[in-house]
């Protein structure tokens, strides 16, 4: 395969070129790096790109493969959002950096650097990762490869920018209340929203239980390659991709927790369409709806609001944080201790509500995004309560399932009459990661997205 096809080919096949000796490892990194300079301008995707280290790393891995070690993502290069700690770098987290350089990798950066894949640089996220878009004060707009004038969500949208533009095969996310699986939609990328505490993101637990890191790529094996890195337990995720999932029991589910939700005509239709291809592929799909109401947006917000007080609380120089941060940190300081330990504790509740719903069906079928992605510039200026209330109806479907921890995959679904992609989600109960691995791929060989590219 040529070089440049084989950066769109995403990073599983790129793994599989590499073991075979089709391309070298310093070949390959040199491609992205070069399609990252022709690009990034526009996208604004990267925060810093590390060529040095990347061909470093990329030269070490090509002598691992020639003495024959084998990985999931043996020199292939990948890049990293900017929650998470690359040793040598700071972690910016979409604001003026807090902290000096970080001393040590992140648990999921120390798997990826030690399978040998080849770090390229930090991408770029919301201030503190609040929100579904990917726009600062200090580091300007990211935009969607497929149209420029739109955001590429949030607040994994530098990751999902890059791996959309053809610069890396895959990125790593994090998501506590859809920031891995809306930029998947909007990119029209394979995204995968883990089971809480199935990656190690280190000692202290974030937003409250709430957040996780998940994978992005172009097809699902590339998620299902990283996941076999990133997670703390072997899961044989890559495997799962090929793997017949047998025929399972989905519930399409279109009632939104937050009550009636309008949801936008060709999105809707989207997920009735998924439904029926999934049904001539031999599931059983009907409709159901999980029996849990608005509790789980409830429990979302207060856990929401004080994670993100607590992390600020622990921040150098609060003050220079952006103005609608320091007010979702001032509203997330009037949270009690008390009703926080309550919130976190009816948790219990939820799960007992959903265990014989999952004993009934083995997945749930909903919409992502409820309309269009967002104009770059949309939220420029507004207040902590506008943006809040006004995102609020877009990530309506999102959040429950960070409250619960359970998995989520963001599945591509098409495109738009204006060619911008949307997609939906599918959802299992705690630790049903090959399970939906297995029906997206299935799903995947049937009706294939990742040919299609952004014309930049």
């Amino acid at each position: 395969m040529d070089i440049e096809e084989l950066l769109w080919a995403g990073a599983d096949r790129q793994a599989a070129a590499l073991r075979d000796g089709d391309v070298s490892a310093p070949d390959l990194l040199e491609a992205v790096l070069t399609r990252l300079e022709a690009v990034d301008d526009k996208l604004n995707a990267f925060r810093v790109v590390w060529p040095h280290h990347a061909r470093v790393q990329a030269v070490d891995a090509q002598r691992r493969l020639d003495a024959g070690e084998r990985t999931p993502l043996l020199g292939v290069p990948v890049a990293v959002k900017d929650d998470q700690d690359v040793m040598g770098d700071v972690t910016a987290m979409g604001g003026r950096p807090q902290f000096p350089p970080a001393e040590a990798d992140a648990p999921g950066v120390a798997r990826l650097r030690e399978a040998g894949a080849v770090l390229v640089g930090h991408t770029r996220t919301p201030d503190r990762c609040l929100w579904p878009f990917t726009e600062t004060l200090t580091y300007g707009a990211t935009r969607n490869p497929w149209e420029l004038n739109h955001t590429p969500g949030g607040s994994s949208g530098g990751s999902a920018a890059a791996v959309a533009a053809g610069i890396v095969g895959a990125a790593t996310g994090s998501d506590g209340g859809g920031s891995v699986r809306i930029p998947a939609n909007f990119c029209g990328l394979f995204g995968l929203k883990t089971t809480r505490d199935l990656i190690s993101m280190g000692d202290e637990e974030h937003w409250h239980g709430l957040a996780g890191v998940g994978p992005l790529g172009r097809r699902v094996a590339d998620a299902g390659a990283m996941l076999d890195v990133l997670a703390d337990e072997p899961g044989g995720y890559r495997d799962a991709v090929d793997a017949d999932p047998g025929k399972l029991r989905i519930a399409i589910s279109l009632r939104s927790p937050l009550g009636p939700t309008p949801v936008e005509r060709q999105r809707k239709e989207a997920v009735q369409l998924v439904a029926d291809r999934l049904s001539v592929l031999g599931h059983e799909v009907v409709p159901a709806e999980p029996p849990l109401g608005p509790r789980a947006s409830q429990q979302f917000i207060v856990r929401y609001l004080r994670g993100v007080a607590d992390d600020v609380a622990q921040l150098p120089h609060p003050e220079w944080l952006e103005p609608r941060t320091r007010r979702i940190a001032a509203l997330g300081r009037r949270v009690p201790d008390g009703v926080l330990a309550k919130t976190r504790a009816a948790e219990s509740v939820l799960h007992s509500a959903m265990a014989p719903f999952f004993a009934d069906y083995d997945v749930i079928l909903q919409p992502g995004w409820t309309a269009r992605q967002p104009r770059v510039g949309r939220f420029h200026g507004a207040g902590a309560s506008h943006t809040l209330g006004a995102v609020s109806m877009g990530i309506a479907y999102y959040p429950t399932w960070n409250v619960l921890g359970y998995p989520v995959a963001a599945l591509p679904a098409g495109f738009d009459d204006f060619g911008l992609p949307f997609g939906v989600q599918l959802v299992g109960p705690a630790g049903s990661e090959a399970r939906l691995l297995s029906l997206s791929g299935q799903y995947e060989r049937a009706h294939p997205w990742a040919d299609r590219r952004p014309a930049l």
